[in-house]
């Protein structure tokens, strides 16, 4: 699967059902010696999406449970920064 081919896909959290954010505004994190992706990482935005960032969200790639038609689904995320 391509990169591009997950472009759009929501982000949700399997134990919460909370939506983290949508592929597109996402940055890859990738191991320089395999070439394996690690983790992505999403920006996460103030109410509907307006205004200055609030935390990125670090979501682990093992995390990733199902990658559907409309959706990712992921077990779990850690959130490392936050802006105040």
């Amino acid at each position: 699967m391509r990169f591009s081919e997950l472009n759009g896909k929501e982000i949700i959290d399997l134990s919460s059902g909370e939506r983290i954010g949508t592929v597109g505004h996402t940055e890859l994190i990738i191991d320089p010696n395999s070439g394996e992706i690690e983790a992505m990482v999403l920006p996460k935005t103030s109410f509907l999406n307006i205004g200055k960032q609030k935390e990125e969200v670090y979501i682990p790639w093992n995390a990733i449970r199902k990658i559907g038609p409309e959706m990712i689904i992921v077990e779990k995320k850690a959130r490392v920064k936050s802006y105040e």
